[in-house]
C-alpha cells in the first residue's frame, strides 16, 4: 500500500498578500483599498496568518496598527516576493499573444483627455480590445494587471514614466461668460465653480496673480470634473480648467480661456507602464501614439 501521509498545509496567498500590503501601505484600510476588498477582510485575513505562525504581526492600537519586530523583520522579503510575482506575470502577458490592453486612468483623464483618442487607438489595433479603467489613485503597476496607467500626479523620474506634459492652469468659461473679464478684479462679480480632487486650484493661481483668495462668489463643487467642464460650458460659472483636459473645448471654442496667465502646479500628465517597453508590441505602439501632440 502506498503511504500518502497529510502534509502540513501552509497560510493562504490571500492571507500572505494583506500582510504585504498592510505592511507596505502602513495600515489596513489603506491595504484593503488596493486589494479592492474592506479593512475588515484585511484584519481578517492578517488574523489567520498570525494563527498560523503562533505570533502576532501587528501591533493593535487606538490609533490604527504597527508592526511589530517579527513583522517588520520580514516584511521586506514579503514585499520582494509579491514584486517578482508581478514581474512573472507581467513577463507572461507580454509574450503571450495579448488580446486585451488594460490601462488604469484618473477618472477625468480618462473622460476628457483619453476618450477623445480612443478611436484613432481601436482603428490602429483592430484585433486587440482596449479596457479602461478609472481609479482616483494610481495602481501599483507592479502587481495590478494593467498595462499602463495615465493620471495627474507629481513625477518620480522612474524609467517607465513618459511625460505627456505638464500640468498647467488657467481659468476658463463659456464665451459669454469671458466677455465681460476684462481684468483679474471682474472675477469678483463671477461664480467660480470647484472640483473635488483640485480643491486648492483657485487658491494657487488667484495667489499666483496677486488677487485675494476670496475673489468671486463660490459656486458648485464637483467630485467628477468632466461635469465640472460641461456646466462650464454651459455658463454656470467659471471653472480653474487644466490644460491637457480642456485643450479639445477651447480649440473648439466652447470653452474659452479669458487670462493668459498659466500656472505650474508642479504635476504632469505622466503615462507610466509595468514594465520598460520594448520597441515592438501592441503596448509600445499605443504608447507611441497616445505621447503624440
Amino acid at each position: 500500500m502506498p503511504v500518502k501521509p497529510p502534509r502540513p498545509r501552509g497560510p493562504h496567498l490571500n492571507a500572505m498578500r494583506c500582510f504585504e500590503a498592510a505592511a507596505r501601505l502602513g495600515g489596513f484600510a489603506a491595504a484593503g483599498e488596493e486589494l479592492s476588498v474592506t479593512p475588515g477582510a484585511v484584519s481578517q485575513q492578517i488574523k489567520a496568518l498570525e494563527d498560523w505562525i503562533g505570533a502576532p504581526l501587528f501591533e493593535r492600537r487606538s490609533q490604527g496598527v504597527a508592526l511589530t519586530a517579527l513583522g517588520e523583520s520580514v516584511a521586506d522579503e514579503f514585499g520582494a516576493a509579491f514584486d517578482a510575482l508581478g514581474t512573472a506575470l507581467h513577463r507572461l502577458r507580454a509574450e503571450a499573444p495579448q488580446k486585451t490592453i488594460n490601462i488604469a486612468a484618473l477618472p477625468s483623464v480618462a473622460q476628457l483627455w483619453l476618450s477623445p483618442r480612443l478611436p484613432s487607438v481601436r482603428d490602429a489595433f483592430p484585433d486587440h480590445a482596449v479596457s479602461i479603467t478609472a481609479l482616483e489613485v494610481p495602481p501599483n503597476l507592479r502587481r495590478g494587471l494593467f498595462e499602463l496607467s495615465i493620471f495627474i500626479d507629481t513625477p518620480t523620474g522612474a524609467k517607465t514614466e513618459q511625460i505627456i506634459a505638464a500640468d498647467m492652469i488657467t481659468p476658463v468659461c463659456a464665451p459669454a461668460i469671458a466677455e465681460r473679464l476684462r481684468s483679474h478684479a471682474d472675477l469678483a462679480g463671477e461664480t467660480l465653480i470647484y472640483d473635488i480632487t483640485w480643491a486648492d486650484d483657485w487658491d494657487m493661481w488667484l495667489s499666483h496673480v496677486g488677487q485675494p483668495a476670496k475673489l468671486g462668489k463660490d459656486g458648485p463643487t464637483f467630485s467628477l470634473y468632466s461635469i465640472a467642464v460641461d456646466e462650464a460650458r454651459n455658463g454656470a460659472g467659471v471653472l480653474m480648467g487644466h490644460q491637457s483636459l480642456v485643450e479639445r473645448h477651447l480649440a473648439s471654442g466652447e470653452l474659452v480661456a479669458p487670462f493668459k496667465d498659466k500656472v505650474a502646479t508642479g504635476k504632469s500628465l505622466i503615462l507610466e507602464t509595468a514594465t520598460p517597453l520594448s520597441k515592438s508590441g501592441a503596448v509600445a505602439k499605443i504608447v507611441k501614439m497616445l505621447m503624440r501632440p
